[in-house]
């Protein structure tokens, strides 16, 4: 996939690799805002969480530094892409490091955090010499940041959850926790912990230096701003590209070139997200409010086209099957209710018949809301959508049998199995 940001809000375009001078260059220095001026202007701002939640940034470091009063508080960077379909945070680790580093300091200030951590997944030696380089370069220039550790956390679909990281760092396994209380309220050592996406705090940084008023200069009112999206599937150039929110479905798969095949649906908001047949896709607004309006999720960003000629059940079938299998399998949805969700889907799209739909419907009820997480809350919106969206394929499924596409390859792509 090629690696492609259209815009320079945070990046420096016409380099692989921002160093710290390009990126002072760019963007200037790191801002010498105070934690009110901080919280005070990312609240005007309207910046929203770019991993998934979408959760108004400015009100979780006002709850965070409200709560740190008495003990101090702590940052967690979020660089772990648990999402096989994701490239965006590894794509803006590697090219402009220096404009998340930036963020995580900010942030740190604003809560008052005297250490921070920035979690990326294991076995990534490209990013953590990238990581380890613009260190070198801060140290060397003297910049006043806050004491960060890069913390590696195993790949898994699940580790990189919030409160999977808390009972990391806090010397537990990489498993997901019952909450409450949640990491704002009570997080690393004890202490309220800010837990943000990288490209949040990335986005943070250009609030604070260029003002709530500049970053509100793209987007729309109610969702400003830019955000860094995945493009992959049936599309010329797939990539990662820096969009306005707002676009269209349709501008977005002209960004990446344009469906190179007819579409039959895109997969809005990766693996958490939902399907949207491609004329509704194409209508929607790529917004948090916008795609929730046409039934899909922003999530983490991540948009994959899928050809009309490819089985969407069976392409939806493999990912049950990967998400069930990628559970923390401590609680009983992901136990036992995602693998036989996951064996009811498959069976449908290879085999055909008429069992698997009242299978899910039957047991889709005593998955959601009931895990410690939202893993399996998640799985379960995935497989809904794939019964609503390619409805006619139910039918044709249950009633002839598997479709001729089932012979086309796999479009969403998933981790080869060690």
């Amino acid at each position: 996939m090629s690696v492609t940001i259209v815009t320079q809000r945070l990046t420096a375009t016409g380099v692989d690799y921002a160093d710290l001078a390009t990126h002072v260059r760019c963007h200037g220095p790191l801002p010498t805002a105070d934690a009110a001026q901080i919280i005070d202007t990312v609240e005007s701002s309207g910046l929203t969480g770019r991993g998934g939640a979408a959760f108004p940034t400015g009100r979780k470091l006002r709850t965070v530094a409200g709560n740190a009063r008495r003990s101090g508080a702590v940052v967690i960077a979020n660089g772990c892409e648990g999402e096989p379909a994701s490239a965006k945070d590894r794509s803006l680790l590697l090219k402009a490091p220096h404009a998340v580093l930036d963020g995580i300091t900010l942030a740190a200030r604003a809560v008052r955090a005297e250490r921070a951590y920035l979690c990326i997944h294991e076995d990534q030696s490209e990013l953590r010499n990238t990581l380890r380089r613009a260190f070198s370069e801060r140290v060397a220039a003297g910049t006043p940041d806050v004491d960060t550790a890069v913390v590696e956390v195993p790949n898994r679909y699940v580790a990189s959850e919030e409160s999977s990281l808390v009972h990391l760092l806090n010397g537990g396994p990489a498993l997901p926790l019952y909450t409450p209380p949640r990491p704002f309220e009570r997080g690393v050592r004890g202490r309220p912990t800010l837990v943000d996406n990288v490209e949040t705090l990335g986005q943070l940084a250009l609030v604070v230096r260029h003002g709530a008023a500049w970053f509100r200069t793209a987007g729309t009112p109610d969702a400003p701003g830019t955000a860094l999206v995945t493009v992959a599937g049936a599309v010329a150039a797939p990539g990662v590209y820096e969009i306005g929110l707002g676009v269209s479905g349709a501008d977005l798969l002209a960004v990446a070139g344009g469906p190179t095949e007819h579409l039959g649906a895109v997969l809005a908001g990766g693996y958490f997200g939902a399907w949207l047949r491609a004329d509704r896709f194409a209508a929607a607004p790529i917004s948090p409010r916008g795609l929730h309006a046409a039934g899909a999720a922003m999530g983490a960003g991540v948009f994959l086209a899928l050809p009309a000629a490819s089985c969407g059940l069976a392409e939806t079938a493999r990912v049950a099957r990967y998400l069930a299998d990628q559970s923390a399998k401590q609680c009983g949805p992901c136990l036992n209710g995602l693998p036989a969700l996951a064996d009811a889907l498959a069976a449908l799209a290879v085999r055909g018949g008429g069992r698997g739909p009242g299978t899910i419907a039957a047991l889709s009820p005593y998955v959601v809301g009931r895990g410690a997480c939202h893993h399996p809350d998640g799985a379960v919106r995935l497989i809904g959508s794939a019964l609503t969206e390619f409805a006619d394929d139910v039918r044709s499924h249950s009633e002839r049998g598997p479709c001729q596409g089932l012979r086309r390859t796999p479009i969403l792509p998933l981790p080869a199995k060690v």
